[in-house]
């Protein structure tokens, strides 16, 4: 008897963008939306992110790192890859000073349990971020209200904002300095894509730091 479906036949239907829309039925039509999301990237602007943390690294100006759900874990592995990942036994330099605030349970739920959850970041923020740091939003949809809420009160405090979204950036972007955003609304592609936008800016860094004397001289043959 003939199979009426073969669930590995490539899908040709469907607009290989970045749409939710489009009919994924199988992980190569996953993938090709996601090579063609890919290939849209705002490449500038995540370039741009790069050199606003490289600048607060040399400067020794903190980094801040917040998100909900999947981002919250992303919060802790980026603060992880620049804190420790930049790191290496042959070299010799000042440390990235980096810290995510998803980390600690009982203040969050604390923050969240006496005042409300969309002050959890906020508040962290007050108790040690500066004039010059850097707050840094991870929202897939751009307008979680935590996220907004601690970009608000960074921006008071004189910080320099970051955000790192989908769809269309939200509000956020007008709360952000630098904000790239993942030209899809497909919340797993922008998820997958906001960890591979974060491996690469800790990439590009890290061998900044190994680097330096050759990167420099890159940037004057550059300029």
């Amino acid at each position: 008897m003939k199979r009426e479906m073969n669930i590995h036949h490539h899908n040709s239907s469907y607009n290989a963008t970045s749409s939710s829309h489009a009919k994924i039925i199988n992980a190569r039509d996953y993938f090709e939306v996601h090579g063609a999301v890919t290939g849209r990237l705002p490449y500038d602007q995540i370039d741009q992110i790069g050199e606003e943390l490289w600048r607060a690294y040399q400067e020794q100006r903190k980094v801040f790192l917040f998100g909900n759900g999947g981002n919250a874990a992303l919060a802790c592995h980026f603060a992880c890859d620049l804190g420790k990942g930049t790191v290496t036994p042959e070299t010799s330099h000042r440390r990235f000073q980096v810290l995510s605030l998803t980390n600690n349970v009982s203040l969050l739920t604390a923050l969240a349990n006496d005042l409300s959850y969309e002050e959890i970041f906020a508040e962290q923020l007050r108790s040690h971020a500066g004039a010059g740091d850097v707050a840094f939003g991870l929202s897939a949809s751009g307008n979680s209200p935590n996220i907004l809420r601690a970009l608000e009160v960074s921006r008071e405090l004189g910080g320099i904002n970051i955000g790192l979204s989908g769809f269309q950036g939200g509000k956020m972007k007008a709360l952000c300095d630098y904000c790239a955003v993942i030209p899809s609304d497909n919340m797993q592609i922008i998820e997958d894509l906001q960890l591979s936008i974060a491996h690469a800016l800790f990439t590009c860094l890290r061998q900044r730091m190994q680097n330096p004397i050759s990167m420099r001289a890159q940037a004057a043959e550059a300029s």
